[in-house]
This record gives C-alpha cells, sequence and structure tokens, in this order.
C-alpha cells in the first residue's frame, strides 16, 4: 500500500479554493462528495459543519505547502504535525464491492471532514518523509496559486499543470521579446 498517493487528496482539498480568483468549489454540503468520493464512501448526512471544518484543514494544509516552497520546513512540520494530531488515521481491514481485504486509514464511523483530514494529512505526512520536503510546491505562474507534489526526476518542476508552464513560459517569452524592441522616444 503506498501511502504518499494519498498525499495527492491533501493537494485536492487544498485546490478547491483559488484566492486570486475568488473561486471557491467547496461552499456547501453539495461540493463535499465530489471531493471525497475518490477516498472513501460518502457519509449519508454530510452538514455545513462538515464544510466549516473541511475549509479549516484546507487553510492549515495551504500553510504547510506554502511554508515548504519558502524553505520553512520547520513551520511546514508543525502545521503538519498539529493535523495529524487532530485528525488521527483509524486504520480498518474491510472487504467491499467484491474486493479483496484491504486497509481504510479511516474507519466508517469517522465523519466527512474528519476521515478526508486524516487520510490527507497521513499521505502528505509520508510523502515529505519519503521524499523530502521540497517535493511540496506552490505554483508560480501568477495568479494560479494552486499547490502540486513535484514527483519529477530531477525536482524541477514549478507549475501545477501544463496549462500554467505554458503560461508561464508565453508571459517570459514575451517580457523578452519587449525589452529587445527599441523604445519610442518620448521626448518629441
Amino acid at each position: 500500500m503506498d501511502l504518499s498517493a494519498y498525499a495527492e487528496h491533501a493537494v485536492r482539498l487544498v485546490n478547491t479554493e483559488q484566492p486570486a480568483r475568488g473561486e471557491d468549489l467547496l461552499r456547501s454540503p453539495d461540493d463535499v462528495p465530489a471531493l471525497i468520493a475518490p477516498v472513501r464512501r460518502i457519509p449519508s448526512r454530510v452538514t455545513d459543519g462538515d464544510v466549516a471544518r473541511l475549509r479549516s484543514v484546507r487553510t492549515r494544509l495551504r500553510a504547510v505547502f506554502t511554508a515548504a516552497a519558502a524553505g520553512r520546513e520547520a513551520d511546514a512540520v508543525a502545521t503538519l504535525n498539529g493535523l495529524l494530531a487532530e485528525f488521527p488515521v483509524h486504520p480498518r481491514l474491510t472487504g467491499h464491492d467484491a474486493s479483496p481485504w484491504h486497509l481504510h486509514l479511516a474507519g466508517d464511523a469517522v465523519g466527512a471532514a474528519e476521515g478526508f483530514a486524516a487520510i490527507a494529512g497521513m499521505g502528505l505526512a509520508v510523502q515529505l518523509a519519503t521524499h523530502g520536503i521540497d517535493r511540496l510546491g506552490v505554483c508560480r505562474a501568477l495568479p494560479c496559486r494552486n499547490v502540486f507534489l513535484d514527483l519529477s526526476a530531477n525536482r524541477s518542476r514549478r507549475h501545477c499543470s501544463d496549462r500554467c508552464t505554458s503560461r508561464a513560459n508565453v508571459a517570459l517569452y514575451r517580457a523578452r521579446r519587449r525589452a529587445r524592441e527599441p523604445q519610442p522616444d518620448r521626448h518629441t
């Protein structure tokens, strides 16, 4: 079982918010199933409290990525350790949907927000411990502030997606081109 793969759930949660664009994809209980479904069964009842809890976790996970990207390793680890203490994993051996026995990191009795937070926090902690803090990034293409995991062989990823990489490259090209163009004489 590759626990570091669960770090993608932390990325998904953080990226439900685009502060620079004024977008938030986690506004009501109706938004929670799309976030949680790939990780665990949706609880029969998702409340406004679950949304508020997930938004709080999202803010703290963003702080982990932001601190990591800024080279503030101790801050990132302290924030992540706080999340791990607040949302511990509750492993449970289970078999469902005709699949063989396997582990779930958050038991079914754990609420929507708590279970997702536990899984995301544990995955991010394993990712950090296994691959290093420099693998956590914040997209450098403005105004995007999505977070990502740098899984490249040479640790060179700087953007959350190919789209942002292309946008950043085009912006750099245009800036270089403008710098080479002769400036009009403003004194005439």
